[in-house]
């Protein structure tokens, strides 16, 4: 790729508060082999650095070092990247790996937060430690996400809550949705769907492949979640969540 390529793309990273000062940013930390050994970039190269707020930095990096990479700010703008709703997706724990792709998916559709949970029929179990090492990998795939699709947060990973649990911590969102293959109405799905409001925060509550038992279905509904279809056709548990957030996304994507 040569350098007028590059800099048409613009790579995004992100920055404590803290790591700027007299016009200048200052990355370390894994950025810095990133930028230095992976992307190869030199000092005149720009990036966009976001600090997990609403302003974003066009930046222009003026030395590469071995533990450090230093930029001067040369504009700041405020490009309304992030969706106007906090959406949470609470997805019931997949087999193998999907979770990754979730997570990774979810981060570009614009989820706020994701949370892992661990249901009565997930397939996957997993134990306190493992369920550690997990999240850890998991928010590393969320800050790569957002930095690829150049969010202007790096949305959070939440460690693994159970059924009860994700049903608490969803009852302060204004809107709680929960696709049910037996829930039948598109009518009342899309009145739904359309009836949510910039500013709502909104919880999506995924099941695992064997889907929810019939007393799950029931806690969620006494808890506050509205089921909704997603039509006729059966979706597996990681594309279920992607197509929710595929339409939030549309109904609340800012005009450009």
């Amino acid at each position: 790729m040569v350098p007028e390529e590059r800099q048409a793309i613009m790579y995004s990273f992100f920055a404590d508060r803290s790591r700027i000062a007299d016009g200048l940013v200052h990355l370390d930390g894994e950025d810095v082999n990133h930028i230095r050994n992976v992307l190869r970039m030199h000092p005149g190269e720009k990036v966009l650095i976001s600090c997990g707020d609403e302003w974003e930095y066009t930046c222009e990096i003026i030395s590469v070092g071995e533990d450090e990479v230093t930029c001067r700010i040369i504009d700041a703008q405020k490009p309304g990247k992030e969706l106007p709703s906090r959406i949470y997706l609470f997805q019931c724990l997949p087999k193998g790996d999907k979770m990754e792709t979730v997570i990774q998916k979810a981060v570009e559709l614009g989820a706020y937060e994701i949370i892992p949970v661990s249901s009565r029929r997930c397939v996957m179990k997993l134990d306190a430690r493992k369920a550690d090492q997990k999240v850890i990998r998991w928010n590393k795939i969320a800050e790569s996400a957002a930095k690829q699709s150049k969010r202007m947060i790096i949305p959070a990973v939440h460690k693994v809550l159970t059924f009860v649990e994700a049903l608490s911590y969803a009852e302060s969102l204004d809107v709680r949705l929960i696709p049910y293959e037996l829930e039948s109405g598109m009518a009342g799905t899309r009145k739904i769907l359309s009836g949510i409001r910039p500013g709502q925060s909104v919880g999506v509550l995924i099941g695992p492949e064997g889907g929810f038992d019939a007393q799950e279905v029931t806690a969620a509904r006494t808890a506050g979640f509205q089921p909704i279809t997603l039509g006729q056709r059966i979706l597996r548990t990681e594309t279920a969540g992607m197509t929710v957030l595929s339409i939030l996304m549309y109904l609340l994507e800012r005009d450009s």
